[in-house]
C-alpha cells in the first residue's frame, strides 16, 4: 500500500497543485509533511491503546464490580472507548470521543505537517477523508460536538451502570441517537459531494474506501444501534410494569373502599 501513496506523490498530474496522496488531487494543503511512520507501525500502536485501555477498563470493572452482569461489563467498555460486551464499550467511546476526535477538534489547523502520534493517525486516516485536512466546517462542528458533547456523556454513562443509576438509560439513548444520527450526516455529505459535486475525498483503493470511511464507521452505527434497542425495551418494560402496578393499586384501593361502605 506504500507504493501506492509514493506513485500518487510522485504522478506528474497537472490537475496536482501539492504534492500529497490525497483526493480531490487537486485540494490544496498547506504545508503538508509525509508522516514519519508507516501504516503498519500507526494502525499497531492504534490498536494497541484501544486494547490497553479494554483491558485496564475490564480489570477495573472486574474488581469493583464482580457482580456486574457481562452485558454491562460490555456497555461501559463500549462508551468509555468510544462504543461483545457493553460496559468497556462505553468507555472505548468516551477516549475516542474526548481524546482522539479532540485532538482534531484542537489542531484542525495544523494537522497536515503534524508528526506527533495522533497528527500521523488523522493524515492516515485523511486517506480515505481529505476533509480533515482542509478544516472542513461540517467535519469540524461534527468533531468538537461528538468530542466535547458525547465524549464526556459516555463516562457519565459508564458510571451510571456501575452504580445502577436510573439516568443510564435516557443518557445512554440521547448518545446514541446523536452517534448515529452524526454517522448519517457523515456519510450523507460526502455521498451528496460525490454525486452532485463531483468531489471525491477518498482514495479508490479498498483499504481507504470501503475499510477506513465505510467499515470503521459504520461500528458506530452497529453498537450504538443495539445499546439504543436494548434502552428502549428496559424504558418500555419499566413503564409497563409500572402501569400494570398502578392499575393493580387502584383495583385495591377501589375494592377496600367499596368493601368498607359496605359494613357501614
Amino acid at each position: 500500500m506504500g507504493s501506492i501513496i509514493d506513485t500518487a506523490m510522485n504522478a506528474s498530474s497537472p490537475l496536482m497543485v501539492n504534492s500529497h496522496p490525497f483526493y480531490p488531487l487537486e485540494v490544496e494543503i498547506a504545508a503538508y509533511l509525509a508522516n514519519e511512520m508507516t501504516m503498519q507501525v500507526l494502525l499497531t500502536i492504534f490498536v494497541a491503546m484501544i486494547l490497553a485501555i479494554v483491558g485496564g477498563t475490564k480489570l477495573w470493572v472486574d474488581k469493583v464490580h464482580p457482580n456486574l452482569p457481562s452485558k454491562e461489563k460490555a456497555a461501559i467498555w463500549w462508551f468509555v472507548i468510544c462504543r461483545s460486551f457493553p460496559h468497556v464499550l462505553i468507555i472505548v467511546a468516551g477516549a475516542i470521543h474526548l481524546c482522539f476526535e479532540g485532538y482534531f477538534s484542537v489542531n484542525h489547523t495544523r494537522m497536515a505537517p503534524a508528526q506527533d502520534l495522533f497528527g500521523q493517525l488523522w493524515k492516515e486516516y485523511a486517506l480515505s477523508d481529505s476533509r480533515y485536512l482542509t478544516s472542513d466546517p461540517f467535519v469540524l462542528c461534527m468533531e468538537t460536538v461528538t468530542a466535547f458533547t458525547w465524549g464526556p456523556m459516555c463516562f457519565f454513562i459508564a458510571y451510571f451502570i456501575t452504580s445502577s443509576n436510573p439516568l443510564r438509560h435516557p443518557l445512554q439513548i440521547i448518545v446514541c441517537v446523536g452517534q448515529m444520527y452524526g454517522l448519517v450526516l457523515y456519510y450523507a455529505t460526502a455521498m451528496f459531494d460525490h454525486y452532485y459535486n463531483a468531489a471525491a475525498y477518498s482514495r479508490p483503493e479498498f483499504l481507504y474506501f470501503w475499510v477506513y470511511f465505510f467499515a470503521v464507521n459504520f461500528i458506530w452505527m452497529v453498537i450504538p444501534g443495539l445499546l439504543l434497542v436494548s434502552s428502549v425495551r428496559t424504558i418500555a418494560r419499566t413503564f409497563a410494569a409500572f402501569d400494570k402496578m398502578t392499575l393493580a393499586l387502584k383495583k385495591g384501593t377501589n375494592g377496600h373502599a367499596k368493601g368498607s361502605k359496605k359494613e357501614i
